[in-house]
């Protein structure tokens, strides 16, 4: 039984740094070419927008009987158009998402710094903390250099909060890999 726990433990570990590791590559990508990842971002945007949309449309057809009709297929017609002005108007849309990620970037780094003293007791919880602190400058760097610099800057600030994630999250994994694993460490110390 102890086996099988440790095991379960292993390689939910492994899995965290190995998606560590994967977020540090994605974040370093992102940085190389950032022209590209900026407006990935915001194609991807679109596509969700109006995959939501349709969504709601057969929702709103579905549940028609149900009262609201109108508002829902209001609703999923915002969501529909939203996203084909992201696709018709990327350059529009990359200063518009340029500002709201500014704003998920300092609610992020609001929510990582809050997160950051909650695992306090946890060693190397300072790597949320280092986390949390960066994110919000990169949001605060967003609000005073927009629109200047949009289509690059986008696709840069979200791949440096990536790879401050993953290598936030590769600290804590190791961290919970030598504190899983005090048997390793007792037999290395004789």
């Amino acid at each position: 039984m102890t086996t099988n726990v440790s095991r379960d433990i292993n390689k939910n570990v492994n899995g965290a740094l190995i998606t560590g590791v994967l977020l540090s590559i994605v974040g370093v990508i992102a940085i190389a070419v950032p022209n590209i990842s900026t407006i990935f971002a915001e194609t991807w945007i679109a596509v969700i927008l109006i995959f939501a949309g349709f969504t709601k449309l057969v929702y709103a057809t579905q549940t028609r009987d149900r009262g609201g009709f109108l508002w829902k297929i209001l609703l999923s017609a915002l969501y529909i158009a939203t996203g084909i002005m992201l696709f018709v108007y990327p350059y529009t849309g990359v200063l518009t998402l340029t500002l709201l990620l500014g704003s998920f970037l300092l609610t992020e780094g609001t929510f990582e710094l809050i997160l950051a003293f909650q695992l306090r007791p946890q060693d190397n919880w300072t790597w949320i903390l280092a986390d949390g602190i960066i994110t919000l400058v990169l949001g605060a760097m967003i609000w005073f250099q927009w629109p200047f610099n949009a289509p690059w800057l986008l696709g840069t600030l979200v791949g440096v909060s990536i790879i401050f994630t993953g290598i936030s999250r590769v600290m804590l994994a190791l961290n919970a890999r030598s504190t899983s694993n005090p048997t390793n460490e007792a037999t290395n110390a004789t």
